[in-house]
C-alpha cells in the first residue's frame, strides 16, 4: 500500500473515524485513500476554519479525537483561529496537513508555505513524514499525542510524495503517557485550604461536567466553601438536575465583586482568574491582592485523582448535594430583546440539548435566563477567537446525533464560519441556529467605553456596523440549504422556535433585535 493507505488505515486502527476535510491538489492520495474505506466517516467543510472548528466541538461531546485535512501551510492558516479556540478548550484532534512533494520543495511555487513554521505556534506536536514508509508510523505517534494530557492538537505534515511512494503496514497508536499527578502534600495542603474562611474551589477541564463536577460539589459541601467555574468551561452541565455553581462573569467590576470575598482559591483543571482585556486604572486579575491561590492542577492533569484524593480527606464521598431545581420563565411581553429571547429559549429547549454559545452582546441574559432550564451541556469559545460557533455546533452535532443542538450567535460573528450552515445541509445535522441579528459588533461599542474614548465618529461607527447593507440570514441561510425563518416578535420567535425544534435537520431562526 502507499503511504496515504497506509496513514488512513492506521487512523482506523487508532479509533480515528471521522475527518473534516477540506482538500487540495497535494492531498488526492489521501482523498483517494479515504475513499478506499467507507469505515472513515469523510465531512466536507468549505473553509478551513470550520474543519477546525468542528473537530474541537466533536472533542467537546465525544471525548475522541478527530482528523482534519488541511491543504498546505494557507489551508493551515485558515483553520487557525478556531486551532486556537481548541487548544484553549484542551481539544484533541489531529491535523494532517498535505505538502508539495519533498523535491518540489526546492522550486517556489505558489503554495510552497512554511508548513511546519505556522504549525509549531499552535500545535503541541508537529512532524513532517520523511519517507513514504515513516508515514503509519508518524500518524500512530500523532493519534497518541492527541489523546495526551487530556487533549492536545497534532499535526502530521504529509508531502505528496510520501502519500503516493510504497508505505509500511499500518500501525495502532499506543496509549498516551499517564497524567500528571500533584503530591499527598500538595492535597493535604488543598484540602486545608478549602477549609478556611472565604475559600473557593475553581472547577475547570472535564471537572465540570459529568461525575467530576458533581464530586466537586460534594467536595465544596463537605469544605463548606465556594464552588466557582469559569466564564468560559470546554463543556459545562448546566440546568435541572445539576450542581449549583457560581460563574465567574466577564465585566471587570462585577466579578471583582463577586470574587471579593474570596480569601483562598483552590484552583483544579483550569487556572487562576484573570481578566479578559487591560484596562486603564485597573487591575489584569479581578481576585483582591492578599488572596492565597493554589494552582493543585491544571486541566492536563489527572483530574479524577486530585477530586477523589481531595474527597478522601475531607470525607465528601457521602455528601447529598441539593441539585438545580426546574425553574422556566415567565412567558415574556413586550418587545423582543436579547433577555426576552432568553426566556424563549430557556421555555423552548428540550431535555439534554447541547448549547453552543457565542452570541456576544446578546450571550448574558440567555445565560442567566437558561441556568435553571432543562438539564443541557454549554459550550462557548474558549479562545475568544469569533466565528467558532457554527463549526462547533457542527462537531457536536455529529458526535451526539441523537441530541438536539442550539448554536446561539452574534450576525457578525456567524459571517466568519457560515459555510458550516452547508456542511450542517449535506450532512443532515439536528442543529437550530439563532442567530442575534443586532446589525453590527455591539460588544466593542462597550469597550470602547470601557477603554475612556467616548468620542465616536464615523469611522468608528463604519467598523462597528454590519449595516447598509443589512444581511438578511434567511436568504443566507436557504443559500446554503437550511431552511430560515426570521423573527421581530416575540410571538414569531416562539412559533419559530417550537417549529425548529420539532423537527430533525438544520433550521435556522434570524433574530431581529
Amino acid at each position: 500500500m502507499n503511504g496515504a493507505q497506509s496513514l488512513v488505515k492506521t487512523l482506523l486502527a487508532s479509533g480515528v473515524d471521522t475527518c473534516f476535510a477540506n482538500p487540495g491538489t497535494s492531498e488526492m492520495h489521501f482523498v483517494a485513500a479515504l475513499d478506499e474505506n467507507p469505515a472513515m466517516r469523510c465531512i466536507l467543510c468549505l473553509f478551513e476554519g470550520g474543519t477546525s472548528g468542528a473537530a474541537d466541538g466533536y472533542f467537546r461531546m465525544s471525548g475522541r479525537v478527530a482528523a482534519t485535512m488541511l491543504h498546505l501551510a494557507p489551508g493551515f492558516g485558515n483553520a487557525y483561529s478556531n486551532l486556537h479556540n481548541a487548544r484553549k478548550a484542551g481539544s484533541g484532534m489531529v491535523n494532517i496537513m498535505g505538502d508539495h512533494a519533498t523535491y518540489h520543495l526546492a522550486f517556489e511555487s505558489p503554495l510552497k508555505g512554511d508548513t511546519e513554521g505556522i504549525s509549531r505556534t499552535i500545535s503541541h506536536w508537529t512532524r513532517s513524514s520523511l519517507s513514504a514508509s515513516d508515514v503509519a508510523r508518524d500518524g500512530a505517534e500523532a493519534v497518541r499525542v492527541a489523546r495526551s494530557a487530556n487533549g492536545r492538537i497534532a499535526t502530521l505534515v504529509l508531502p505528496a510524495d510520501t502519500a503516493w511512494g510504497d508505505g509500511s503496514e499500518p500501525v495502532q497508536a499506543l496509549e498516551p503517557p499517564a497524567l500528571f499527578r500533584p503530591s499527598a502534600a500538595e492535597l493535604d495542603a488543598a484540602a486545608e485550604a478549602l477549609k478556611a474562611d472565604g475559600a473557593a474551589l475553581l472547577l475547570g477541564g472535564q471537572a465540570t461536567h459529568g461525575p467530576l463536577l458533581r464530586l466537586g460539589a460534594q467536595i465544596a459541601q463537605a469544605a463548606d466553601c465556594r464552588l466557582m467555574v469559569p466564564l468560559h468551561s470546554p463543556r459545562l452541565e448546566r440546568g435541572a438536575g445539576t450542581p449549583p455553581v457560581e460563574q465567574l462573569l466577564y465585566p471587570v467590576d462585577a466579578n471583582a465583586e463577586l470574587l471579593k470575598g474570596v480569601r483562598s482559591l483552590v484552583v483544579c483543571g483550569t487556572h487562576a482568574p484573570v481578566n479578559f482585556f487591560a484596562y486603564p486604572g485597573k487591575p489584569s486579575v479581578p481576585t483582591r491582592p492578599d488572596i492565597h491561590v493554589q494552582d493543585l492542577a491544571d486541566e492536563t492533569m489527572d483530574l479524577a485523582f486530585v477530586l477523589n484524593g481531595l474527597a478522601d480527606r475531607l470525607g465528601a464521598h457521602s455528601e447529598t448535594v441539593a441539585p438545580v431545581e426546574l425553574a422556566l420563565p415567565e412567558r415574556p411581553e413586550g418587545a423582543l430583546t436579547a433577555t426576552s429571547a432568553g426566556a424563549l429559549i430557556a421555555r423552548a429547549m428540550p431535555e439534554n440539548a447541547i448549547v453552543v454559545n457565542e452570541a456576544v452582546t446578546s450571550g448574558a441574559p440567555i445565560t442567566t435566563a437558561t441556568r435553571t432550564g432543562p438539564h443541557h451541556d454549554w459550550l462557548i469559545t474558549m479562545g475568544g477567537a469569533i466565528g467558532q460557533c457554527l463549526p462547533c455546533a457542527t462537531g457536536a452535532a455529529v458526535a451526539c446525533p441523537d441530541r438536539k443542538v442550539l448554536a446561539l450567535t452574534g450576525d457578525g460573528s456567524a459571517m466568519y464560519t457560515l459555510q458550516s450552515l452547508w456542511t450542517m445541509a449535506r450532512e443532515r445535522l439536528d442543529v437550530t441556529v439563532i442567530v442575534f441579528a443586532n446589525r453590527g459588533y455591539q460588544i466593542l461599542h462597550g469597550e470602547l467605553a470601557n477603554l475612556g474614548v467616548t468620542q465616536v465618529g464615523r469611522n468608528a461607527r463604519a467598523m462597528f456596523d454590519v449595516e447598509d447593507p443589512t444581511l438578511d440570514w434567511v436568504a443566507l441561510a436557504e443559500g446554503h440549504g437550511v431552511p430560515g425563518t426570521r423573527a421581530t416578535t416575540i410571538d414569531e420567535m416562539e412559533a419559530a422556535l417550537d417549529e425548529a425544534l420539532a423537527a430533525p435537520g438544520p433550521r435556522l431562526i434570524e433574530v431581529v433585535l
